[in-house]
């Protein structure tokens, strides 16, 4: 796949830039808030140790070309809003294109996630990357499945990923 990270690209309100590790005290916040893993078993209960392994995973992604999360800054305030991106992943052993997103929690309920995973799938279509999307979010996760639908997207399957419940949402583009 040719280059899944949107690094520079815009949207109405924000910027993507590549994460960088002096961005791990501001993106402690999120780990730092018990919400925002709520659902998800199987991650480290430390923040800091949670941070750790988000910064691991995506610095990892990076390298080996498998997308990865995208920092979102406001275009007007410089603020960090959150991550999102396209990452390759693995569902039921079919490899599949996912828009990721995760948004630090005093920026929740603003329709940051929603305008920076159009983005995302907008850039996907420009690029002609791949005949669908996906996004893999927990099923009692509410609030990320409202983004999905307002991306467009409609349920696909139930499944197990990471040994959590998952629902599978899906776009055909």
């Amino acid at each position: 796949m040719s280059e899944l990270l949107l690094t520079g690209k815009e949207s109405e309100r924000l910027i993507f830039r590549k994460l960088a590790l002096t961005d791990f005290d501001t993106w402690m916040a999120f780990h730092e808030e018990p919400l925002s893993f709520q659902f998800w078993e199987g991650m480290p209960n430390d923040p800091k140790e949670a941070c750790e392994h988000w910064f691991d995973k995506a610095f990892s992604r990076y390298e080996n070309k498998l997308g990865g999360m995208n920092v979102l800054i406001d275009k007007h305030t410089n603020e960090f809003i959150g991550q999102c991106g396209l990452l390759v992943q693995t569902v039921d052993n079919i490899q599949e294109l996912e828009i990721g997103y995760s948004i630090l929690p005093k920026h929740w309920k603003k329709g940051y996630a929603t305008e920076a995973a159009k983005r995302c799938k907008a850039y996907v279509i420009e690029h002609n990357l791949a005949e669908s999307l996906i996004s893999i979010i927990h099923i009692k996760n509410i609030p990320s499945q409202k983004v999905a639908i307002n991306n467009g997207m409609k349920l696909d399957k139930t499944t197990v990923y990471n040994d959590n419940p998952t629902h599978i949402f899906r776009i055909v583009l």
